[in-house]
């Protein structure tokens, strides 16, 4: 199998190097050369100076970029990756979009006898380095038969949810279940430290129970040393609850706890804190 990996970034760059461990010919492309080139350095892989150079040939091309309008641009036009690619063979974006661009691409693949697949992932940079990414696809069943290999090179779990778009709106129930819980976390631990609570007690006990979550394993310490500088960033998941809040609009749901956890982290950007860790949400109560 022949790959290309359009997209470098925290998470792409370790998928990429994941599936060319995995013994998978990798062609990458990154808009910042430099990281493609460290990227061919560590995993002997090639790499191309358009989306388009590095799909031709291949059997597989993933993207992996910041929002719809990056993966237009990846994807579509002369130096587009869907412009060579041949019939049968097939496109896997794992960007967090909306499901609407996911839909239009698979119209746009599907015309050129291209599969298609929406297939955003969760488990953060940690995840992506681990190869213990959790894949959330749509799309057709052979289409995802054919991308199992794939994913299974980098990830813990992946299911097919249903038709092009389906990935992209399971993603949009991950990062509204995860505000809930990270706004739950932050208030309590607020709540802790008023009452004057032994932080790292009270979680290794009520982390047994009912209230554990991922959320609480991995970042209660971070949380409790006021120690935002990695992870996730806000920024990214403003884009992501935006993304959800919208489609909201369209299905007729209500996300009156995403839309206020989304104004809590619009309060954390103005303090600075667009690159911190969603976990950040404890500093509108410590920082003030």
């Amino acid at each position: 199998m022949k790959a290309a990996f359009i997209g470098l970034g925290v998470m792409g760059y370790p998928m990429a190097g994941h599936l060319k461990n995995a013994g998978i010919d990798v062609c990458v492309y990154n808009r910042t050369a430099e990281k493609a080139q460290r990227w061919v350095e560590e995993y002997k892989g090639s790499m191309a100076e358009t989306p388009a150079a590095a799909a031709s040939g291949c059997d597989v091309v993933l993207s992996c970029v910041g929002n719809d309008d990056d993966v237009r641009q990846v994807l579509l036009g002369d130096s587009g990756a869907l412009s060579v690619m041949q019939v049968g063979t097939l496109l896997i974006d794992h960007t967090t979009a909306s499901a609407t661009l996911a839909r239009e691409m698979n119209s746009l693949a599907a015309e050129k006898g291209v599969g298609f697949l929406d297939a955003p992932v969760s488990g953060g940079q940690a995840g992506a380095e681990n190869g213990a990414l959790t894949v959330m696809v749509g799309g057709e069943a052979s289409d995802y038969e054919t991308a199992k290999p794939v994913f299974e090179s980098y990830s813990k779990f992946s299911k097919l949810l249903g038709p092009a778009g389906s990935g992209q709106l399971a993603k949009m129930v991950n990062q509204v279940c995860i505000a809930g819980v990270v706004q739950g976390l932050a208030e309590g631990l607020n709540f802790a430290q008023k009452a004057g609570l032994d932080g790292e007690a009270l979680i290794e006990t009520i982390s047994k129970g009912a209230a554990g979550s991922w959320q609480m394993d991995n970042r209660f310490a971070s949380m409790l040393a006021d120690q935002y500088e990695f992870g996730f960033a806000v920024d990214w998941m403003r884009k992501d609850l935006g993304i959800a809040i919208n489609e909201a609009k369209n299905n007729g749901a209500e996300l009156p706890m995403a839309e206020l956890v989304d104004s809590f982290y619009s309060e954390i950007q103005q303090m600075g804190g667009g690159r911190w860790d969603t976990s950040s949400l404890l500093a509108r109560f410590t920082r003030k």
